[in-house]
């Protein structure tokens, strides 16, 4: 996972980048926690997203947000990380410019900047929301929802309330041919974790649910896992 440095509307972006092993590979875009409550590319909800994405064939970049780890810039309340959403976008773009399909995943906060980015670029394929806040921010801009992805949260969430990720998944319009499918982590709190037995690990389940969903969704595309 080689690091990379690329410039953002704040400055100097510090990610980690995984290279395709074939052309016109998928591209994902991976965003992190919040970053006033020790959200970094480092988090291991994030960390497990991009492995996963990784083994599955894309071409994949998760980034700090200005002001974490080597990023340049200070937090912005969510408008100056949505643009550096947009430009690590625009970088991974760059490097893959034929690329067959483009998604992107965040983790909690980063959930939320994914699906704002998602609105606004109608070339983004699919997405993969985990523990997206729904009592914290206002998640109406989905309607109509422009593209197919999965929403998964845990049903001990005590930061962002599984009945709160309900409700606004009840409300999300689509578009035709498009749906979202929300699936829930039992027993599992916002960290994955189990609130009354911390060593209980619930990681690997959402692996495996979102494994099994880009199973689904690049079985038609002939995409290939790796490793």
């Amino acid at each position: 996972m080689p690091e990379v440095i690329f410039a953002g509307p704040a400055g100097r972006v510090e990610g980690r980048y995984a290279e395709p092993k074939r052309e016109n590979a998928p591209i994902a875009l991976i965003l992190h926690a919040h970053p006033r409550a020790g959200g970094s590319m480092q988090d291991r909800v994030t960390v497990q997203l991009y492995q996963t994405f990784t083994r599955f064939g894309f071409a994949t970049l998760r980034f700090n947000f200005r002001g974490i780890g080597r990023s340049q810039g200070v937090f912005d309340n969510g408008m100056g990380e949505l643009s550096d959403a947009a430009q690590a976008l625009d970088y991974l773009q760059s490097m893959n410019p034929n690329a067959e399909q483009c998604w992107v995943a965040g983790y909690s906060f980063g959930a939320w900047i994914g699906l704002q980015l998602l609105m606004r670029r109608p070339e983004i394929d699919g997405f993969i929301a985990i523990s997206p806040p729904a009592n914290h921010y206002d998640l109406s801009f989905l309607a109509p929802c422009p593209a197919s992805g999965l929403i998964v949260y845990g049903t001990k969430d005590g930061v962002s309330p599984p009945s709160d990720v309900e409700r606004v998944v009840s409300k999300i319009r689509t578009q035709k041919n498009i749906k979202v499918d929300h699936q829930a982590v039992d027993g599992a709190d916002h960290f994955y974790r189990n609130p009354a037995d911390k060593t209980v690990d619930y990681l690997p389940e959402v692996e495996s649910k979102v494994s099994a969903y880009l199973e689904r969704r690049l079985a038609p595309t002939a995409i290939k896992r790796q490793g």
